[in-house]
This record gives structure tokens, sequence and C-alpha cells, in this order.
């Protein structure tokens, strides 16, 4: 489907790479999502086992069946699988490299979250300086990069919930920036869980292109 690549296949997963602005999940108005347009794209179900942002960009696992789909929701809990994004952020943050230990509220209820960090590089621009950062989950919580970033004054540029409004209009206006720029670019999958191999694999891709600076 426009705006899914497949980069791996077996017997019990697909690892793919999705674009900005489509949605994981089918709801109430959303046209287009994986989980609907995917699954009739390639003639059967599959099965969410975590999800993005449908404005973040980047890769993801997909499940075939409903047993592979508990085994790599288990794997994905135990921290077995290990998911870095690139952000680029309004600012910078202090220090270049350090672990985020703050509480998110879902659901009313405070839940740990930790974001490991380090920033590649930070661009000039005429809006100020950004900066690139890697960041590596611990945990899993809804937005908790984005409101990780915001809390420490280094929002992620475009985004309009958790980052700088003002801001992010002069990026608009001055250097083009209309999307969310967040990216799942590594995931490193252990496949000795699944098959006889004993190493894990690396699935990377680069950045799109509308984040590189």
């Amino acid at each position: 489907m426009n705006g899914v690549t497949i980069l791996y296949e077996d017997e019990e997963i697909f690892v793919i790479n999705k674009n900005s602005g489509l949605s994981v999940q089918g709801g109430a108005n959303v046209k287009h999502s994986i989980d609907v347009d995917f699954a009739e794209e390639i003639g059967q179900k599959i099965f969410l086992v975590h999800r993005l942002d449908k404005d973040t960009a980047g890769l993801m696992i997909l499940a075939k069946t409903q047993v592979a789909a508990s085994k790599w929701t288990k794997l994905i809990s135990s921290k077995a699988v290990k998911k870095e994004y690139i952000a680029i952020c309004a600012g910078t943050i202090e220090p270049k490299k350090g672990i985020i230990c703050e509480k998110i509220v879902q659901h009313g209820e405070e839940k740990k979250a930790v974001t490991h960090y380090e920033v590649e590089k930070e661009i000039e621009t005429e809006c100020g300086k950004l900066s690139q950062i890697r960041l590596l989950l611990e945990t899993g919580r809804m937005h908790q990069i984005r409101i990780h970033l915001a809390k420490n004054s280094c929002p992620i540029a475009g985004d309009d919930q958790h980052g700088n409004f003002k801001l992010n209009k002069q990026l608009k206006k001055f250097l083009g920036i209309k999307k969310l720029l967040l990216a799942s670019v590594k995931l490193t999958v252990p496949m000795q869980s699944h098959t006889k191999q004993s190493q894990n694999q690396v699935f990377e891709i680069p950045l799109p292109d509308y984040m590189c600076f």
C-alpha cells in the first residue's frame, strides 16, 4: 500500500517502514490505516504488537498470527526488542547525553517512563538552534519521546500537540517544516526467539528527506 514498505518477512512477522501521516490503527474518522489497508493488500489479517503515532515515520513490527502477536508483544514489553528514534528538536538539551526518568500520566494514572538520549549534532538556523537527538526507549508510553523532550525545553520540531506552537509557525514559514520531525530508525530484533539463529538482527533506515538538515 502507499506509505508502507516491507523490509523483512518470515513465518511470524513483517518489519515495515511506514510514512509519516499514516495511521497504524483504524477508527472513527480514519480513512486509511495499516491494520485495514495493508491487511487487505497482502490478503491476510495482521496483528499490531506495538504502535507508532500517525505523524511518526519509520520502523514497525507486525505479526501474522495471534500466537505470533502474543509472543512479540511480550518480547517488546520485556525490552528484548530495542527501538531507536531520531528527533529534530528546537533548542538543545543538557547534558548532551543522559536518561530522562519522568513519569507520564496516562488515563489518569502516573506511569514510569524512561528515555535514553544523545545529541548527535546541532544545526544553526535562522529560527535558532536545532538539535538532532538519538533516543532509545526503555518504556513505551504514549507520546513518551514527545512529552519527555518538551518537558526538558527541547520540543520536537513540528509537534503541534506537545511542542512550541509559536516556534513551529516560524519553522514552517522559514524552513518549510510541516511535519513532526520524529522517526523510528533502528530496530534490534532477537531473531533467536523464533528461529535457530543465535544473533540479533538489526533493521536500520536513513532519515526521511524532510528531516535532513
